[in-house]
């Protein structure tokens, strides 16, 4: 939604496209988003076209299909998008299993499964080796991964860095965008030298080994509409720390400190997760979590989620490996969503149309 295209409605002839079809892609500003008093707002907008003509408007969480119906998420389509609720589907995406896989990774030196963790470990002291960290065992090994812009929130982790390096803990980010942030990463790392690093940039193989070796990974987005890093993340026993928003809010299960460190007990609950609704719910709300979520986006809320998981961390490891095991039990290839497609196809071809379509046949000389 926010990078959704705009242009001046004078462009409209140059679309080539029936005149009738104005209508659809009108979008009018609001007054204080216009350049100055003469100026009416009027642009086209292809994306509000595509979502008043559809049969269905799909995106890939149902917690984002909520979010864009609101201001702060519709960023100005809400109204149309509330229109069209009743048509308005969410669908999380599903991960690739064979290229993250932690048993045949190539890009990581020791496999694992969520049978034998072991390598998991060993990844952690690789990766420790590999950027110049103290190898320890004891001390929480957090990532970052991804785009340094406004949206992926690493100003929140700029924010925080002071009372995050005053726990023990070691941090890596990699990443590439505003140079601001990238300014960041290279002053924390000259500062923190000890335990912050930062790879300015992206790199496939880093990205794995950050995955695997990290026990947990920060994902602080202003909002999400899927998501993959979590998932990613969680395939691979590394738990996430994230803002509850869209795909992030569906997909993490957030720590239940009431929950039994049992492996049966978390492996029950992530089999329960998987079906959904259909699924039992009691037997999902009895698992032990599979990560952290705050709720708002500042430092307080932030830290305070990053301090309980490093506390877990070192104070309960049962527990912690009882969240790992349901992290990494869950269903999160393309499955379920291919159910909730073939549905929404079933529902498209049963539903009447929502446009009629134009017979006459328009030439453009």
């Amino acid at each position: 939604i926010l990078h959704r295209g705009s242009d001046p409605a004078t462009t409209f002839p140059n679309l080539g496209v029936p005149d009738d079809w104005y209508w659809s892609l009108e979008y009018q500003y609001p007054e204080h988003m216009r350049a100055h008093e003469l100026d009416l707002g009027l642009v086209v907008n292809i994306l509000k076209g595509a979502v008043a003509t559809s049969d269905r408007v799909l995106t890939v969480s149902e917690g984002y299909a909520e979010e864009i119906c609101t201001p702060l998420g519709g960023k100005g389509l809400e109204g149309i998008l509330t229109e069209r609720k009743h048509r308005l589907d969410g669908v999380v995406n599903g991960i690739d299993l064979d290229e993250w896989n932690p048993a045949n990774d190539p890009h990581c030196e020791f496999p694992y499964d969520v049978s034998n963790l072991a390598g998991k470990l060993m990844n952690k002291r690789a990766l420790q080796r590999e950027l110049g960290f103290d190898v320890r065992d004891d001390v929480p090994l957090l990532g970052f991964i991804g785009r340094l812009d406004w949206q992926k929130g690493p100003d929140l982790i700029r924010d925080s860095i002071a009372e995050m390096m005053n726990e023990d803990v070691q941090l890596v980010m990699l990443g590439s965008g505003i140079g601001e942030l990238e300014g960041f990463m290279q002053w924390a790392e000259a500062t923190y030298n000890d335990k912050f690093r930062g790879w300015v940039g992206f790199n496939v193989p880093v990205a794995h080994r950050i995955t695997a070796g990290c026990d947990i990974l920060l994902m602080p987005s202003r909002f999400e509409p899927c998501g993959l890093n979590q998932l990613y993340a969680m395939r691979y026993g590394t738990l996430p720390i994230a803002h509850a928003t869209g795909g992030l809010n569906d997909t993490i299960t957030r720590h239940n400190p009431f929950a039994l460190d049992d492996p049966e007990v978390a492996v029950a609950a992530a089999i329960a997760s998987d079906e959904g609704p259909d699924g039992n719910r009691e037997m999902a709300d009895l698992g032990p979590g599979t990560g952290w979520l705050f709720d708002s986006m500042d430092t307080w809320s932030f830290m305070y989620c990053v301090s309980n998981a490093c506390k877990l961390f070192r104070e309960n490891p049962k527990m912690w490996r009882a969240m790992q095991i349901q992290a990494m039990s869950q269903d999160l290839s393309w499955y379920h969503a291919a159910l909730k497609w073939e549905k929404i196809f079933e529902w498209s071809k049963i539903d009447p149309p929502h446009c009629e379509i134009q017979q006459e046949h328009h030439h453009h000389y």
